[in-house]
């Protein structure tokens, strides 16, 4: 027992100085602005040159404990709306893409190495499953489009699972020595879909669990215990834990927060932030920590050639899948092909390889850890530099223009306090600061006025402001309740209350600012009719842009019709007397007809693949009626 005291605080000392360890390598990434996960992978290696004792991990340890949380974060935060439309191409990619990529990456191996083709085809299942965490990462931060970020995501969650029920079958093969297809495939459809089975099952009892409860630190524990629960329950039922995990992530995430309060969301939300960060830095530390760097040299060559495989099978697999995706820009796919990073899951992929596999066990340790290193190191270090260069997000005149004035006006402020402070402390004169207060003032006189030229060329900046000033008030007034709380101004109940209406508030998104702005908060307008529009979601943000340049206020509810079952947006418009027109017009000008192609199963196929079919969508549908009485709240 004593033993054990020993081993736990062993591991409790290990831990705390992981943790301290990538707090410095956080806060050192975001001062010099470098990938973080980058920089614990450096940071690892670094390491392992200075300690002279081998850090072994187990996979188990991986799998079973680091892996779900990052597994049920990215798989908890995605909307089936927006997994929808290009489900099949992810689909594809997960399924097929895996597939493909095992054959070509082990035939690329064995002719390049020599090694065996049974063993070649373990290696090629081994690197098949993609890690897109740095890279998603970096598009949350720059802004990079929602739907390339959930094609990369989605790719990612699906074909971890399958890649393990691939490496499993590849690796079973190699041990028995002998190959059945019909039996891998029966096995690959057990594993694979008893794995989602069990997540959906699971997903839905917690939904209907956190439905019936409402008490935030209640709910959140039935997240955790789902997440890992989920893993746990399928691999002791000889299912894939993995897409259980992510199965029971989406559905979670999708039906369980309609059974939340907004303080509840919020707390959820911030859980598994938190817990995926601090699963990242492990797995990310791990990585560097568990590199023989003097093996890597050692077998440098074939390492080489792994890494030439894995990116032309990457090539084959998105350039070639993606022409079912015909609507998906070019400029996307060069993105996809190279933020195919590999990470956690072939890290402990590579290390669960028996010891009794053979002599080859090493070598493709070694050429795993080398392409894991190459992908996050090279691609992951380069991927800014290319979604810059392609131009993905692009910052309007009227943005940038505003950042540099903004920037003037709140640096000469600080100058200003800064000096008045001087001033206040007698470090400089009443006489010299007589002479400096007018020319400050007038400075700032002319730089509000520059900055105000800005927002009025353009409301979308202005709107932006907006939003960002409400959800800073708003949350210093969530501080300032919990400071009443703690002096015991206010009781619990009335705290409940009062944070529920702020994180309500919170989890609202408020787009009728010109309206708001022009009547006055909580004023009641002068509207005398309100306008339904339908757009279709590619039209959106220009909708709302050309609504919010001409004045007019909008609310906007989600929503999935036509026969097409594609997501579309319902908008509420305020009408002033005499505002159809305009309103109309903007809705003209902002939302175009065009051709887009749709998946529909080929007829008499023995399955149902998806073939694209051309239809011509677009516009606005429009409905007006009079109203009685308006008010904004």
């Amino acid at each position: 027992m004593e033993e054990l005291g020993r081993t736990i605080l062993d591991v409790e000392r290990a831990i705390v100085l992981l943790l301290l360890v990538a707090l410095f390598v956080s806060i050192m990434a975001r001062r010099f602005r470098l990938p973080y996960t980058v920089g614990l992978v450096l940071i690892g290696l670094a390491l392992t040159l200075f300690t002279p004792a081998r850090v072994y991990v187990s996979p188990e340890l991986i799998l079973g404990l680091l892996v779900p949380p990052l597994l049920f974060e990215a798989a908890f935060h995605i909307r089936v709306d927006d997994l929808r439309r290009d489900f099949w191409l992810i689909l594809l990619l997960a399924i097929p893409g895996v597939v493909i990529t095992t054959l070509l990456v082990g035939g690329v191996i064995s002719w390049g190495t020599g090694i065996a083709v049974q063993t070649a085809l373990v290696f090629g299942a081994l690197v098949a499953a993609t890690d897109p965490v740095a890279v998603v990462a970096l598009f949350r931060r720059l802004g990079a489009p929602k739907r390339l970020q959930i094609l990369l995501e989605g790719e990612s969650l699906f074909n971890d699972g399958t890649a393990i029920v691939m490496f499993g079958l590849m690796l079973d093969i190699v041990m028995r020595g002998q190959f059945d297809l019909a039996e891998s495939m029966a096995s690959f459809l057990r594993v694979a879909g008893g794995g989602v089975l069990v997540g959906v099952i699971l997903g839905m009892l917690a939904s209907q669990a956190i439905g019936n409860i409402d008490d935030a630190l209640v709910e959140t524990t039935i997240t955790t215990v789902l997440a890992f629960g989920a893993y746990l329950l399928a691999e002791s039922m000889h299912v894939s834990g993995v897409l259980a995990v992510v199965a029971a992530g989406i559905v979670n995430g999708n039906v369980g927060p309609r059974g939340m309060s907004p303080t509840t969301r919020i707390v959820v939300f911030n859980f598994w932030e938190y817990g995926a960060f601090l699963a990242n830095s492990l797995i990310f530390l791990l990585i560097g920590l568990t590199t023989d760097v003097q093996t890597l040299i050692d077998n440098w060559q074939i390492i080489g050639v792994a890494i030439l495989a894995v990116l032309v099978a990457r090539a084959v697999s998105i350039y070639g899948f993606s022409l079912f995706g015909r609507d998906i820009p070019g400029k996307w796919k060069h993105v996809l092909y190279w933020g195919g990073l590999r990470g956690a899951i072939v890290l402990a992929l590579a290390l669960s390889i028996p010891e009794g596999f053979g002599p080859e066990r090493e070598r493709l340790q070694a050429m795993a850890f080398g392409v894991v290193l190459f992908t996050l190191l090279v691609q992951g270090f380069t991927m800014d530099k290319l979604i810059k260069s392609l131009r993905l997000v692009e910052r309007t005149e009227s943005q940038e223009e505003y950042e540099r004035r903004h920037a003037r006006f709140v640096s000469s402020q600080a100058a200003y306090n800064y000096l008045r402070q001087m001033n206040e402390q007698g470090l400089i004169s009443e006489h010299i600061w007589g002479h400096l207060e007018p020319v400050f003032e007038r400075r700032h006189e002319v730089l509000t006025e520059a900055v105000k030229e800005v927002l009025a060329a353009d409301p979308s900046v202005e709107v932006e402001e907006l939003d960002t000033a409400r959800r800073e008030s708003l949350r210093v007034q969530r501080a300032a309740l919990g400071d009443l709380l703690r002096d015991g101004v206010i009781s619990e109940d009335a705290y409940s209350q009062l944070v529920g209406e702020v994180d309500a508030a919170l989890a609202e998104q408020h787009i009728n600012w010109p309206l708001l702005l022009r009547l006055g908060f909580g004023a009641q307008a002068s509207i005398q009719k309100m306008m339904i529009a339908v757009v279709q979601q590619p039209d959106l943000e220009r909708a709302l842009n050309a609504l919010s340049k001409a004045g007019f206020g909008v609310a906007r509810l989600p929503s999935t019709g036509g026969f097409l079952s594609r997501r579309n947006v319902t908008l509420l418009i305020g009408l002033p007397e005499g505002g159809e027109g305009a309103a109309v017009q903007a809705l003209q000008e902002s939302c175009r007809k065009r051709v887009e192609f749709v998946r529909a199963p080929i007829k008499g196929a023995f399955l149902p693949l998806p073939r694209p079919v051309p239809v011509t969508i677009g516009g606005a549908t429009i409905f007006t009626f009079d109203v009685e009485a308006y008010y904004e709240f």
